[in-house]
C-alpha cells in the first residue's frame, strides 16, 4: 500500500512500524482499544483467540486498552515481543492525535508485576564468544542486578548461566548457526547452542557487542567516569556483552534504565560449580516431574518475602567458596534458632515486608501507581519493630550487624504514613489515594465535588416533587454526562423547561440549564482534584527516589534476614545440625538424611512399602581425597543407593551455601565442583541416544573434576552390553583413582558386582553396600549403608515386588541358576505351564518406588 493511499492515522502507524523488528507485534492505540494490523493481527488473533476484522481490506484485531496487561502477559509467555504505541495527548475533534512508542516489552525486559514471577529472578543475558573464550553479562532489569563474567572455558560459565535460567538471551547475528556448525569435537560450542535453543534468543548486529563501545555505554548509564570503583578495568572483555544489554534495555524502555546501581564481576573460581546435568540430576531448582515441588530449592525455602526467595535462588545458583561468609550465615542461623519465640516474631514481621527492589525498579523506570508507594510505606513501618526484635536476641554476635543495615528513614516513613490513604487503587486515574487532611487544597477541591454531588441528590428529590414523577432519576454516564431520566409512562408530566437529549427503549433523557451548569462545575472540580493528587503523588515518588540507595540497602538486608530466618525455622522443624566447613578434604556425615525425600514422605504420609523399613533411615558417609576417596556402593534396586548418593551431594551443597543440614553431625572439606551422572535420558533431537548422553556427561566429569570435587555416579555403563558396560565402569573407577596420592571424592553406585574386586587393588577405594534381609525367598529393605560388598543383586526378588507374573519369576530363577553355574553346554529346559495367580502391589508400594 503506497503512502499516498494511506490515511494520516495509518501513515502514523507505519512510521512507528518501520522502526521495529519483524518479530515484534505493534499495539497501536485507537481510542479505547489497542489495534493490530496486517501480519501482527493474524499472529495475535491465533495466540489470543481474537476475532479478525478488516480495515481497508487488510487484517485487523484489537484488545481493550484496560485489558492491555492481561493480553501482553499472554504474548510474552508465547515468546513474543510487544511494542506499545500510546496516545501522547487527549483526543480532539478534527485533529490527528499525537502518538508515540512508550515501551517495547520482551520476555527479558518486562517490569510489570503481573508479568513477572514474584519469587524468581528475571534475567536478560548477553553472550559473545571469541578466541579468548566466553564473555557474558546478565541483568535483572526489575531489580537492577547487573553482572559480567569472562572465562576462557565455556564449561566454567555455562553452569551459572544455566542456573540463572535467563528469560531472554542476546547474541550476535549468525552466532547460533556458527555454534551449531562447529566441528564435533568443539562440544562447548554445541553446549552453548543447546542452551540458547531452549530459550528466546534475540540477535543483534555485532557492533553492539564491541567492548570499547560497551564500556562507554555502561559508564554513561551508571553515571561514572570509570569502572574502577566496581573493581573492573575499562578493557574487561565482557563489557561488550554488558553494553549490548544496556543498549537493548534502553531501546525497549524507550529511555535509559534508571535503576542500575552498579556492576559486579562474577568469577567461577569463587563459586562452587554445578554443571547443567548436575542441576537436572540432583533436582536443584526443578524436579524431574517439572516445577519447583520436589526440588531442593523448594525443600529449603521458608522465606516470607519475594526478595528473600529470589536471593535464595541466587545463593543456590552460585554457592560461594568463602569460608568466612559461609560460617557467618551458619552462625546467624544458629543465633536465630536458639530463641524460637523471637524467631517466630521475626518471621511474622517479615511477612508484612513488600518487594522493595522491584517497586524501586518500576518507580525508577516510569511504571508508577499508588500501590507501589503503599508498598514502601508498609515496609518502612516494619523496620522499627524488626530492629527491636533483632536487638532482643541475647548474646547474638552477628544479628546486630544486620539490624544496623536496616535504615528506618523516619522522615520518609512519616511522610508516606500521613500522605497515603489506607486503601490504595492500582490506577492513578481512579484518584482517592491521597489521605484526607494531608493537603488543604486537595481537601477543598474534593469538598466541591462532594457538595456538588449532594446538590444532585437534592435536585432529584426536588424534581420528583415538582413534577410528580416519583420514578424520576438523575443519572450519569461517561459518554453522556449527567441527565434526568423519565420513563415513557410519565412523559406527559415533563415540564416545559426540560431539554430532551436522547430517546431510550424505556423512556427519554433530559437536561436543564441548571444541570448543565452544575455538570461543568463538577467536572472542573474533579479534574482539578485529580490534577492536584497527581502533583502530590509525583512529589512522593521524588521523595522515595531521593532515598533509593538507602531503601535498596535496607531491602538487601531484609532479603538476607528472610532467607536466614527461614533456614532457622527449617533447622528447628527438621532437627538440622550446623555443619563444620574447612579447607581439608574430608567429607564426614553422621546420620545424614535426604532433605527432599524426608519431607515428601511426611507430607504424603506414605506407609512403608512391602519389603521396606518404616520412616526415613539415616546413613553415615566418610570420604577423603587422600584416604577413603571412592565409595563403591552395591545392592539391589529399590534398596536406596540412588537416594543415598544424592543426599550426600545435597547435604554438601546445603552446607556450602550456609544452610544447616539434615544430619546428626557434618564436616565438609570445601568442594569446588559437584558432578552427578544419574538416571537415563536422551537427546534425540541432536542424534544422541541414552547411552551417548550418559557417556557425554561422564566425559565431562572425568575431564573437569579436581581433587576438591565431589562426584556421584549411578550405574555407569548400563546403557550398553554387559561386558562393554562393565569395562567402561571399571576403567572410569581406575581413572578417578589414577593420582597416586589424592583424587575427587566419589560415590559410585553400581550393579556390577565384579567391580567390588577393585578394593584389593585400589588403596583409596572402599566397598559399601545397602543391607537387605531375606525371609521366605523375599527381601526386606532396611535402607542401611554398611561396609562391604553386596553378595548379589536380588533382581528377581525386586521383580516379584513389582508384580511380575509368577511364571516369569520362576522361569527367571531357572535361567539365573543355569547362568551362575557357567554351564553353557546344556540347554535350558522349556518352561512348564502353571495356573495363573494375580499379584498386586499396594498404592503405598508404588509411591515408595517412585520416591526411592
Amino acid at each position: 500500500m503506497s503512502d499516498a493511499k494511506l490515511t494520516p492515522m495509518m501513515q502514523q502507524y507505519f512510521e512507528v512500524r518501520r522502526g521495529l523488528s519483524r518479530d515484534t507485534l505493534l499495539l497501536f492505540r485507537l481510542g479505547d482499544f489497542f489495534e493490530m494490523f496486517f501480519e501482527d493481527a493474524v499472529t495475535a488473533s491465533k495466540l489470543l483467540g481474537l476475532t479478525l476484522t478488516k480495515r481497508q481490506d487488510h487484517p485487523m484485531a484489537g484488545i481493550p486498552a484496560q485489558a492491555l496487561d492481561t493480553y501482553v502477559t499472554k504474548l510474552l509467555a508465547a515468546g513474543k515481543k510487544v511494542a506499545v504505541c500510546d496516545q501522547a495527548e487527549p483526543a480532539k475533534a478534527g485533529k490527528l492525535v499525537r502518538r508515540q512508542l512508550t515501551r517495547i516489552l520482551s520476555p527479558g525486559t518486562t517490569l510489570a508485576a503481573n508479568q513477572l514471577d514474584a519469587v524468581r529472578n528475571h534475567y536478560l543475558a548477553a553472550l559473545a564468544v571469541d578466541k579468548h573464550g566466553l564473555h557474558a553479562a546478565w541483568l535483572d532489569l526489575s531489580t537492577g542486578e547487573f553482572k559480567v563474567a569472562t572465562d576462557e572455558r565455556v564449561a566454567n560459565l555455562l553452569p551459572v548461566l544455566t542456573a540463572l535460567d535467563p528469560a531472554e538471551i542476546l547474541i550476535t547475528e549468525g552466532e547460533r548457526e556458527r555454534w551449531a556448525a562447529a566441528p564435533h569435537e568443539q562440544t562447548e560450542l554445541h553446549a552453548l547452542h543447546a542452551f540458547c535453543n531452549n530459550r528466546l534468543a534475540s540477535e543483534l548486529p555485532g557492533y553492539h557487542f564491541d567492548a570499547t563501545t560497551g564500556a562507554k555505554t555502561v559508564m554513561d548509564t551508571l553515571g561514572v567516569l570509570n569502572l574502577e570503583g566496581f573493581g573492573l578495568a575499562h578493557t574487561h572483555a565482557a563489557l561488550g556483552a554488558a553494553g549490548a544489554l544496556v543498549y537493548y534495555a534502553t531501546e525497549n524502555l524507550c529511555a535509559k534504565p534508571e535503576n542500575l546501581r552498579g556492576l559486579q564481576e562474577y568469577r567461577s573460581t569463587r563459586t562452587l560449580l554445578l554443571d547443567p546435568a548436575t542441576l537436572r540430576n540432583l533436582e536443584i531448582f526443578n524436579s524431574v516431574r517439572g516445577g519447583r515441588d520436589g526440588s531442593l530449592l523448594n525443600a529449603i525455602n521458608r522465606t516470607a518475602t519475594p526478595a528473600g526467595a529470589r536471593l535464595l535462588e541466587r545463593w543456590l545458583a552460585a554457592p560461594v567458596l568463602d569460608l568466612a561468609e559461609t560460617n557467618r550465615r551458619q552462625q546467624i542461623v544458629g543465633e536465630l534458632r536458639a530463641e524460637p519465640m523471637r524467631l517466630a516474631e521475626l518471621h511474622e514481621l517479615l511477612g508484612q515486608v513488600r518487594d522493595i527492589p522491584r517497586i524501586l525498579g518500576r518507580l525508577q523506570n516510569r511504571l508508577r501507581n499508588p500501590r507501589e508507594l503503599g508498598g514502601v510505606r508498609d515496609t518502612l513501618a516494619q523496620v522499627p519493630p524488626l530492629r527491636a526484635a533483632l536487638g532482643a536476641f541475647a548474646d547474638a554476635q552477628q544479628l546486630p550487624a544486620i539490624a544496623t543495615q536496616l535504615q528506618e528513614l523516619p522522615a520518609l516513613r512519616d511522610l508516606l504514613g500521613r500522605a497515603l490513604a489506607t486503601e490504595l487503587p492500582n490506577d492513578l486515574t481512579d484518584g482517592n489515594y491521597i489521605a484526607a487532611g494531608y493537603d488543604p487544597e486537595l481537601d477543598r477541591l474534593k469538598s466541591l465535588t462532594t457538595d456538588n454531588k449532594t446538590w444532585l441528590s437534592d435536585l432529584e428529590r426536588a424534581e420528583q416533587e415538582r413534577t410528580g414523577i416519583r420514578s424520576l432519576k438523575v443519572r450519569f454516564t461517561n459518554n453522556f454526562g449527567y441527565y434526568i431520566e423519565v420513563t415513557k409512562a410519565n412523559l406527559h408530566l415533563v415540564p416545559a423547561d426540560y431539554i430532551r437529549r436522547q430517546t431510550t427503549v424505556g423512556g427519554e433523557r433530559y437536561v436543564t440549564e441548571a444541570l448543565k451548569q452544575k455538570e461543568k462545575e463538577i467536572f472542573h472540580a474533579e479534574e482539578n482534584a485529580l490534577a492536584r493528587e497527581l502533583e502530590l503523588f509525583n512529589q512522593l515518588v521524588t521523595a522515595i527516589l531521593d532515598e533509593s540507595i538507602a531503601l535498596a540497602h535496607t531491602a538487601d538486608a531484609l532479603a538476607e534476614l528472610d532467607v536466614l530466618v527461614g533456614w532457622a525455622l527449617l533447622a528447628r522443624e527438621w532437627d538440622y545440625c550446623q555443619p563444620a566447613l574447612d579447607e581439608g578434604s574430608v567429607l564426614e556425615i553422621v546420620d545424614g538424611r535426604h532433605p527432599v525425600v524426608e519431607q515428601m514422605l511426611r507430607a504424603n504420609d506414605i506407609a512403608p512399602a512391602r519389603g521396606s523399613s518404616a520412616g526415613f533411615v539415616p546413613n553415615d558417609t566418610l570420604l577423603a581425597a587422600d584416604d577413603a576417596q571412592i565409595a563403591l556402593i552395591t545392592g539391589p534396586n529399590m534398596a536406596g543407593k540412588s537416594t543415598y548418593i544424592r543426599q550426600v551431594a545435597l547435604i554438601t551443597l546445603m552446607a556450602q551455601i550456609g544452610c544447616w543440614v539434615p544430619a546428626k553431625s557434618c564436616r565438609v572439606g570445601l568442594v569446588d565442583r559437584i558432578f552427578s551422572r544419574v538416571g537415563a535420558s536422551d537427546d534425540l533431537a541432536r542424534g544422541n541416544s541414552t547411552f551417548m548422553v550418559e557417556m557425554n556427561e561422564t566425559a565431562n566429569i572425568l575431564n573437569n573434576a579436581t581433587p576438591r570435587s565431589l562426584i556421584i555416579l549411578d550405574e555407569i555403563g548400563r546403557g550398553t552390553s554387559t561386558y562393554d558396560g562393565l569395562s567402561i565402569a571399571w576403567a572410569v573407577v581406575e581413572h578417578l583413582h589414577r593420582d597416586p596420592e589424592r583424587g575427587p571424592r566419589t560415590l559410585f553406585a553400581t550393579h556390577y558386582q565384579e567391580l567390588t574386586q577393585l578394593e584389593k587393588h585400589l588403596p583409596r577405594l572402599r566397598n559399601l553396600s545397602v543391607a537387605v534381609k531375606e525371609w521366605n525367598d523375599e527381601i526386606v529393605f532396611v535402607r542401611r549403608v554398611v561396609p562391604g560388598a553386596a553378595d548379589r543383586s536380588y533382581g528377581i526378588q525386586v521383580a516379584r515386588l513389582a508384580g511380575l507374573p509368577l511364571t516369569v519369576i520362576d522361569r527367571a530363577k531357572t535361567i539365573l541358576a543355569k547362568l551362575e553355574s557357567d554351564d553353557t553346554t546344556v540347554s535350558l529346559p522349556a518352561p512348564q505351564a502353571r495356573p495363573k495367580k494375580k499379584i498386586t502391589v499396594s498404592e503405598a508400594d508404588d509411591s515408595q518406588l517412585k520416591l526411592l
